[in-house]
Parts: structure tokens; C-alpha cells; sequence
């Protein structure tokens, strides 16, 4: 690829990773708006909640396929325009079955989107010979905090889903698909790739382009511990300071937002270090702050000391996602995007598992034993780490190229 086009495929697929944070914070930051507005009971909304990552799983299986005859830029140009569309339909139903079916809809085009777009950015790293994956994950990260800023300013205001939704949407959608003109694909993509896939490869040998379930599998393992943390967080932070450390209402709130902040900061930053230290050194501090910041919220005393470790969790668990992602690509160079996809079902395993596994061992046990688990599964991760590559490996292909494109550059030079 040329450079002009490594750079403007970098920037276009930022811009996608940002529309959907927004997009997904928009969601998940309303669920309580979206069971007032269609009636679905407390015992009917976990229903309709895990249907989101199962019909997600399957779609980013269903994605491995595709891009055996089509190219990862084509699944995302026309999935992204779908999950905007689908999230203003939860917003403009009224009857239950409608909502159910815009959640649906929700559910198939996020995991082909978020399967594609981490296929393109594994592909761009090996282009570009160095870490970037970390960037566009923070891009997403941005786009989360804006999109709970937006559902909040929505709460706050009292305004209809559908006029949360609307403009927001009448925004991103026209502006991801002109971006969508310049998505930049990789080599690995389509039937060399698929077909690659289906070969296999020799036990302890480096990927020459098959992707064997036993090379992949610790990685997937590490991707599912990430999000058990990472949905954790989403889903008790708030509980855990107001009925375990007795925090206020409003000072309950604040742990999530200092996790967002602190993970968009270390992503911000992350590459840097990778290109600096290693994949395996920059996953190994990673899993270790993670595992800090859980046990620091088990044994906090009050509500800031938690907090601290929510900032820690943020700090950790934000470089192991990207470089799970990352060390695929370096570990299947010939069939990186269905790696990529394989991986990404185990995102929604995570988020599966998470919150459930957290809450059930609370209510049985207590909410500080139930925060030692995941730190244990974060902690495991060291286990893993020389899966991400030699101590060399700088990016997803495993070294550092001489020469490198900074696409990282004014307006100007786009």
C-alpha cells in the first residue's frame, strides 16, 4: 500500500472505531430508559440483554466466511450504517417486538462490524511494521465517553430515546460512509485467507497462515478474562462503592467514568510503549495493574481507596484487548482476519460470563470475595503473555520495520 493510503485508511477506520463507541455507549448507557419505554420486566431483560452478544458471536463467525470472498471494508462499510439505523429503532418502536427486532438487528451488525474493524487494524499494523492498534482501540474509547456524556445529557433533559438517538445518528452515518471510501485492506484478506484457515499448522511452529485452534486458544482465553474485568466494572462498579463502601449516589457513578478516562488515557500512550518495551512486556504490565486495581478494590476500606483501583483497572486491562488482537495478526500473517474473527467471539464471551459470574458469587458469597475472581483470571494472563510474541515483538508482525508512515500528522497532510 502506499503511504497516502496507509494514511487515510488509518484515519478512516479511526473515525469508525470512535462512531461505534458512541454508538454502543448510547445503548448500554440507556437500558434503563429502553425497559421503562417498552415494559420489559426485570425477569425479561436479561433475556433481551444477552441476546445482543449471542446473536454477536454468530455474526462474527458468520464474518470469517465472508471475507473469504469479500474484503473486510466491505463488511464494514454497510455493517456500521446498520448498527446506527438499528440503535434509532430501539429509540422509535413501541410495541415490544419491535424493540426485540432492533436489538436483534443490533446484535448481528455489531459483531460483524467489531470482527471487520479489528481485521482492518491488524492488517494496517503489519502494513505500517509497528504498533497502532492501541490507537484506534483509544479512538473507541473516546467515542465511550462521549456517548455517555450525550445518553446522560439525555437522561438529564428528559428527552425521548428517539431524540437522543436521532441526531447523533443523522451525524455519524453520513460522515462513516464517506470515511468508508477510504477503509485500506490488508493482504491477508479474502480467499487467501480463507482458504489458509482450513490447513492447519505444526504444533509449536510459526503461522504460515492457518490458524489452529491450539496456537489461537490462549489468546482467546486472555480476550474473554479481559472482558469478564472489563464487564465487571461496567456492571458493579456502582453497586460495589455504594453498598460495599458506602459511597453516595452520585459519588457511585464516578468509578466507571475514572475507568473510561484512565483506559482512553493508557491507550492514548500504549503504542508508544509497545514500540518501546515489547507486546509482551507492555500485556505482562498490563495483566499486573489489572490484577492490583481488582485486589485494591476487594480490600479497599472506603470509596476513594476503590476508586484508585478502578483507575488502576483501567490502566491495566486497556493494552490487552488491542494486543490480543495485535498478536494474532502476528501469529497468522496469512489468515489474519479469520483469527481476528474467531477471537472476537470470545469479546462476547466475556461480556457473557462477566456479569453474572461477578453478581452470583456476590449475592452467595460476598462482593470482595467475588472481585478476587476475575482478578485471579486477569492475573492468569501472565501466564499467557509469550503468546504475544519474542520479546522483540513490537507489533503484530513481530518486529520493527526500519522505515515506517506516521500517519499521526495535521489535517493537512490527509
Amino acid at each position: 500500500m502506499t503511504d497516502a493510503r496507509l494514511r487515510h485508511g488509518r484515519v478512516s477506520l479511526a473515525f469508525s472505531f470512535l462512531a461505534q463507541g458512541v454508538a454502543f455507549a448510547l445503548l448500554v448507557t440507556r437500558i434503563p430508559a429502553i425497559q421503562d419505554r417498552y415494559g420489559i420486566s426485570d425477569g425479561l431483560l436479561p433475556v433481551f440483554l444477552a441476546a445482543v452478544p449471542v446473536l454477536a458471536g454468530a455474526a462474527s463467525v458468520a464474518t470469517e466466511r465472508i471475507v473469504r470472498r469479500r474484503p473486510p471494508s466491505v463488511v464494514l462499510r454497510w455493517s456500521q450504517p446498520l448498527v446506527l439505523l438499528s440503535l434509532v429503532g430501539v429509540g422509535a418502536g413501541n410495541e415490544l417486538w419491535h424493540v426485540a427486532v432492533a436489538l436483534g438487528l443490533f446484535g448481528v451488525a455489531v459483531g460483524a462490524l467489531d470482527a471487520s474493524m479489528n481485521m482492518l487494524g491488524v492488517s494496517l499494523q503489519q502494513a505500517y511494521g509497528r504498533s497502532i492498534m492501541l490507537g484506534f482501540h483509544a479512538t473507541y474509547s473516546l467515542g465511550g465517553i462521549a456517548g455517555a456524556s450525550l445518553a446522560w445529557a439525555g437522561a438529564h433533559w428528559d428527552l425521548s430515546l428517539l431524540v437522543s438517538y436521532l441526531p447523533v445518528v443523522a451525524v455519524l452515518l453520513p460522515a462513516a460512509l464517506l470515511a468508508s471510501r477510504w477503509y485500506a485492506d490488508g493482504d491477508s484478506a479474502g480467499e487467501r485467507g480463507g482458504k489458509a484457515v482450513e490447513k492447519g499448522v505444526e504444533a509449536g511452529g510459526e503461522a504460515s497462515g492457518a490458524v489452529a485452534s491450539r496456537v489461537l486458544l490462549p489468546l482467546c482465553l486472555v480476550m474473554a478474562f479481559a472482558y469478564i474485568g472489563d464487564s465487571t466494572v461496567a456492571n458493579w462498579s456502582a453497586k460495589y462503592l455504594e453498598d460495599v463502601l458506602g459511597s453516595s449516589e452520585e459519588l457511585a457513578t464516578f468509578p466507571y467514568n475514572a475507568y473510561m478516562v484512565t483506559t482512553l488515557l493508557g491507550r492514548a500512550v500504549g503504542d508508544l510503549g509497545v514500540r518501546r518495551f515489547g507486546a509482551v512486556a507492555a500485556v505482562r504490565c498490563g495483566a499486573v495493574l489489572g490484577g492490583l486495581g481488582f485486589g485494591v478494590v476487594a480490600v479497599a476500606p472506603g470509596a476513594w481507596t476503590g476508586i484508585v483501583g478502578f483507575v488502576l483497572l483501567g490502566l491495566g486491562l486497556c493494552v490487552i484487548v488491542p494486543q490480543t488482537f495485535a498478536a494474532a495478526g502476528r501469529l497468522f500473517p496469512g489468515g489474519s482476519d479469520a483469527a481476528v474473527a474467531r477471537l472476537n467471539v470470545f469479546n462476547y464471551v466475556g461480556f457473557l460470563v462477566g456479569a453474572p459470574l461477578v453478581g452470583g458469587l456476590g449475592e452467595a458469597w460476598s462482593y470482595r470475595g467475588a472481585m478476587v475472581v476475575p482478578m485471579v483470571m486477569v492475573l492468569v494472563t501472565l501466564v499467557y503473555a509469550r503468546s504475544f510474541g519474542g520479546d522483540g515483538a513490537r507489533y503484530g508482525g513481530g518486529h520493527e520495520r526500519a522505515r515506517v508512515v506516521d500517519v499521526g500528522r495535521g489535517a493537512d497532510d490527509v
